[in-house]
């Protein structure tokens, strides 16, 4: 057919763009999978009776699930999909493959990803997926930008990913075309590429299809049945179409921006919301053929290679919400927003400027899903079991694909997935947000318009705020504190001395006629930390000194605290604890919680309860077998869900009560925190009546309250769990009786530094579910010396004794720099792993990171390993000589927390 002529992208007058544009839609691919004659032909194949797990969705997630299902040997399995393959929002990707993300886990996904599409389907299959591997640039025009680049440089190192920092002269050799006069310089990652939706797909049906499963198109899911076990635990049951029913226990929701409604046919909330996202596409440029991919994160656009030609894309400050949703969208596109789009198409020209001659030959604008911190919705959903969810990947979806399939497939198939998947897991939003249309629009619509923004160490969001506030959350506003959001909640984050700080209602940063908010405090001080180096931490570096020459108080109420009762209750913290917590009642255990392969799902303190009756919220009825477990408070769904689901797995009749927002906590620590408190309880607080890891109820200024002695930060100190109505009191209480002796608020930027400090892990940090307690120092935590099993202990027993493969280390640096967890850590030149967490610690005066070391030989990692080697870090392309200590250089005999000062 004839193409109407197009418009070039000039300017006419000034800065209007000729109004002709096109009204062309279509992708820049030769071969889509749409078919012209109608759907209503009915499924491909024939449905089977039952399946061990039915994917639905035909798209890069779904494709790649089902191939890694049939690979790990689940092979009687269905992928169901309503159109075609790719009909919905994979199809029009623009298929871009970048390796380098600041994240660890995400590196490995991504590489993962290029693995199967460049290399294993073409050996499984003989037929090539379209892979091109034409390089990445990420463009940076200032300093924050390029710093941030120089440490996903230094992070590519550990994994073997070549990259190169260029000058902007050096940038010009490589892309002649390109403007580089507001360059600060580039990052060039040769080995990134572009990947073909159709050919993807394709391929990864055939290679599934060749071990055994049934891929079936045309086939609309119309139910999902779930059904109550003998427990009342609800389970996925079967899955229902017009053409039949297939019965199975397992469900896989990959239906991208259709998953919400897939979510309600069985109860299940899908937290994500659909936005109009877009890219044009050029008509030919001489000169342009085998450019790498760029993407200029600071005009918010990507260019990327399309033979010889160009599409142009980006991520704007008032994208187009998706509200109706319908079933009857395939291969379908909605007309571009010029308005909405011109803002990429000038920063396009920018960047290249021949772009400005070159006319557009079509527009894609196409459905894409959004999620409220830009991350996938991942695993098993809390509300019924068998029911996994691969969708919400905020235009991520055929790069991380085949990471996120493998994983998932590892999920259904053993239960867990292994990598640490927690960023990605639904479990990791509270149960009183997924729920919320509010906070998935708001926190939605800012994580699309900071899509390409700098991933800052202390970024805090602005959407959907004030969600869960605690009792004390207005005195402490009115005293400067600078809250942090975790889980919905406000908690402290530290105190700055002029004043007030709120948190205001979301502006969604000026977009859709909304007033922006001015003279906003709060922003500008998360706007003074955004830097790589170190940010104004005056306030936290006192906050700290006080704590460990004097005495500070910490507002930790957001903690998940929990009652763990019932007839089989001794039996379940058997099993489930790594410790032995049936020490006689008022004592207090640290301990881990393992999956089955021995990775630590969590850290948390057990505290068995004395027998007595039910006094809510500070005790519930006990016979002696009950426990209280204070959980960190951004975890709680997460620690509430593995719970819940081991108690189901093993049979165990138990109850589980939340009480976190029944009772507020603070914790008072530091050399003067006896001197303060003996003022302010009832009871006597010597080391002989009241021993560290242990508890009691007391009296505080005339309120019951729950006492603990015990440390998140290395020093003499005691929470207080409180009944929410006396939080107040109680708070007043302990502050009037601290004035003489200096007491000061504090937060969790303090706590962060203390503990590392101290050599104490913060679980998703240095411990997460693919480290076990031995590999991170915790052995101590696990009561391997009794005979008592526990879950993951059989793993345990096995790294005992073959060594370990891997482990935690310490290491401090003589020069005054910051790092952030991410820097490549060498020994003897090699790198062996990367810094996970990492501060400053004031007390020691040193910057402070813990990573996992192995052995470049594959061997065992002995303490001699660690003593004999020369250690140096790298950050930002910058080496630094480091110490390696196997025992925290802080109070290594413990003596602080017993309340033993020299």
């Amino acid at each position: 057919g004839m193409r109407p002529p197009l418009s070039p992208l000039c300017r006419t007058s000034g800065r209007s763009y000729s109004s002709e544009h096109t009204k062309e839609k279509s992708v820049p691919y030769e071969k889509t999978l749409k078919h012209e004659e109608s759907p209503s032909s009915g499924p491909t194949k024939p449905l089977p009776r039952s399946a061990d797990a039915v994917v639905i969705g035909g798209g890069s997630l779904g494709c790649q699930t089902v191939y890694h299902l049939a690979k790990m040997g689940m092979t009687n399995v269905v992928l169901l999909e309503r159109d075609r393959l790719t009909a919905g929002t994979t199809w029009h990707t623009a298929g871009l493959l970048w390796q380098l993300r600041p994240s660890d886990v995400e590196v490995e996904l991504l590489a993962h990803t290029r693995n199967v599409i460049s290399k294993d389907l073409e050996e499984e299959t003989g037929l090539h997926t379209g892979w091109i591997q034409n390089g990445g640039l990420f463009i940076a025009s200032n300093k924050q930008r390029l710093d941030e680049y120089k440490r996903l440089m230094s992070l590519g190192k550990v994994y073997g990913i070549e990259s190169h920092v260029l000058s902007p002269a050096e940038t010009k050799d490589l892309y002649p075309l390109m403007n580089v006069n507001d360059l600060y310089g580039t990052l060039y990652v040769p080995k990134d590429g572009t990947m073909d939706p159709a050919g993807t797909c394709t391929t990864l049906s055939r290679a599934a299809s060749a071990r055994g499963a049934t891929v079936i198109e045309n086939c609309p899911v119309t139910g999902i049945q779930v059904r109550a076990d003998d427990l009342g635990v609800k389970k996925v049951k079967a899955v229902e179409t017009r053409h039949g029913t297939i019965e199975t226990p397992c469900v896989v929701n990959c239906a991208g921006v259709w998953a919400t409604k897939l979510g309600e046919m069985a109860g299940v909330r899908v937290p994500l919301v659909a936005m109009h996202h877009a890219y044009v596409v050029t008509e030919r440029i001489e000169g342009i053929q085998n450019m790498p991919n760029v993407r200029d994160h600071d005009a918010s656009v990507y260019l990327r290679l399309q033979g010889d030609a160009l599409s142009v894309g980006g991520y704007e400050q008032n994208p187009v919400f998706w509200d109706e949703v319908s079933d009857k969208f395939a291969f379908s596109l909605f007309d571009l927003d010029w308005d909405v789009f011109m803002q990429h198409i000038e920063g396009a020209i920018n960047r290249v400027p021949v772009l400005e001659q070159t006319g557009i030959k079509s527009t894609v604008c196409g459905p894409e899903s959004f999620t409220a911190d830009h991350k996938p919705l991942m695993g098993e959903a809390p509300e019924v079991r068998g029911y996994f969810l691969g969708c919400g990947f905020n235009s991520a979806g055929m790069m991380l694909g085949g990471g996120c399939g493998r994983e998932l497939a590892h999920w259904i198939i053993h239960g867990r997935p292994e990598k640490d998947m927690y960023g990605y897991d639904i479990r990791r939003f509270h149960n009183s947000l997924t729920g919320n249309q509010c906070w998935i629009r708001e926190r939605s619509h800012e994580s699309y318009a900071k899509n390409y923004s700098v991933v800052f160490p202390f970024d805090e969001p602005l959407a959907s705020r004030n969600m869960r506030k605690d009792p004390f959350h207005q005195v402490l506003m009115e005293q400067g504190c600078v809250f942090q959001e975790r889980h919905g909640w406000e908690r402290p984050g530290w105190f700055n001395k002029d004043g007030p700080a709120p948190v205001k209602d979301y502006d969604y940063y000026g977009a859709y006629d909304i007033k922006k908010n001015v003279n906003y405090k709060y922003n500008e001080l998360l706007g003074k930390e955004y830097t790589f180096g170190f940010p104004p931490h005056h306030d936290i570096k006192s906050e700290c000194l006080s704590c460990r020459h004097g005495v500070a108080v910490f507002d930790m109420s957001y903690f998940g605290k929990f009652y763990l009762t019932g007839p089989d209750a001794k039996q379940a913290a058997d099993w489930l604890f790594t410790a032995d917590v049936n020490k006689k009642p008022g004592s207090t255990v640290y301990t881990c919680m393992l999956n089955k392969r021995g990775g630590a799902e969590a850290d948390l303190t057990v505290s068995r309860l004395e027998p007595g009756a039910p006094f809510m919220p500070l005790a519930p009825e006990s016979n002696g077998d009950a426990y209280y477990l204070a959980i960190g408070g951004g975890v709680a769904e997460h620690n509430w869900n593995h719970i819940k689901s081991v108690l189901h797995d093993q049979g165990f009749q138990c109850q589980l009560t939340d009480q976190s927002e029944e009772m507020g906590m603070i914790s008072i620590q530091g050399p003067k925190s006896r001197e303060v408190l003996q003022e302010v309880l009832d009871a006597d607080l010597s080391n002989e009546a009241f021993p560290f890891s242990t508890h009691k109820i007391v009296n505080a200024a005339g309120h019951q309250v729950r006492a603990m002695r015990l440390s998140f930060v290395g020093e003499l100190g005691w929470e207080l769990h409180i009944p929410k109505d006396s939080c107040l009191p109680v708070y007043s209480a302990v502050m009037a009786a601290g004035a003489k002796h200096g007491i000061i608020n504090s937060g969790y930027r303090a706590i962060d530094s203390l503990s590392i400090e101290k050599g104490y892990r913060h679980w998703h940090a240095d411990l997460r579910p693919d480290d076990t307690p031995l590999e991170a120092g915790l052995g101590f935590t696990c009561k391997l010396k009794s005979s008592i099993p526990f879950q993951g202990r059989d793993r345990l027993e096995k790294q005992k004794e073959e060594g370990l493969r891997r482990r935690i280390v310490c290491f401090t640096i003589d020069e005054k720099v910051p790092m952030f967890g991410l820097e490549a850590v060498f020994r003897n030149g090699v790198p062996v792993g990367h810094l996970r967490r990492s501060e400053y610690g004031y007390f020691i005066d040193k910057t402070i990171g813990y990573g996992y070391i192995r052995n470049p030989d594959g061997g065992v990692v002995s303490a001699d390993f660690i003593k004999r080697g020369e250690f140096t870090l790298e950050r930002m392309g910058e080496t630094y000589k480091a110490k390696a200590h196997l025992k925290t250089p802080f109070d290594p005999e413990n003596k602080r927390v017993k309340g033993i000062y020299a």
